[in-house]
């Protein structure tokens, strides 16, 4: 039973089938809408609609983009000889602030995951291995999570990329800087010691 008119419950229901926010949260949110102006509502509910009618993905790397193709692809300036290989196209964003990487990017849509019935079929392999066939590129760096299916990507697209020739490389893992030693966990500081670079 709803303690709300319906409106407000379906907002509320709405929010609450995002990912990453519970009941409470929705709750906020919907009541944070109420106390918006008209103006500014009906500007959040254009937004949304605007990105779900002009957003789609860009035919060449598979990122979010509002041309065919994206920003990135159609660079001049970039590096073409390398293609960082990302999970999804939030990730292009995170690499881009950091201002370092001037190559160019392939967005898988997701990974390898056999629990969850996603076979390398079911992400964008194929037009990797396509993308690599017809371009003149000389590495390809995996920046997949470094967790079960992360990893379990990874080393599926080294074993289909090395035999054509491409020198395949992995982002480093390992301690955060600032990070402290006493309340790193294991497995990261296993990959921290194998990561380990002469100084």
């Amino acid at each position: 039973m709803s303690y709300y008119p319906e409106p407000i419950a379906r907002l509320i229901s709405e929010f609450d089938r995002m990912p990453g926010i519970g009941a409470k949260m929705a709750q906020r949110l919907a009541f944070h809408i109420l106390r918006m102006s008209k103006k500014d509502a009906a500007s959040l509910a254009n937004s949304i609609i605007e990105v779900k009618n002009k957003i789609g993905y860009c035919s060449i790397c598979n990122n979010l983009t509002d041309e065919d193709p994206c920003w990135i692809c159609k660079d001049d300036k970039r590096d073409r000889s390398i293609i960082c290989v990302v999970e999804e196209p939030d990730d292009i964003a995170t690499i881009e602030k950091t201002r370092e990487y001037k190559g160019l990017y392939h967005v898988l849509l997701g990974v390898i995951s056999p629990l969850d019935g996603i076979g390398p079929e079911d992400i964008k392999v194929k037009e990797l291995i396509d993308r690599l066939k017809g371009e003149t590129v000389s590495e390809v760096i995996v920046a997949t999570n470094p967790n079960v299916e992360g990893e379990a990507t990874a080393m599926y697209l080294s074993k289909l990329i090395k035999p054509l020739g491409i020198k395949v490389t992995r982002i480093a893992h390992g301690m955060p800087v600032g990070g402290d030693l006493e309340y790193t966990d294991v497995v990261t500081l296993i990959k921290a010691l194998d990561g380990r670079q002469s100084i």
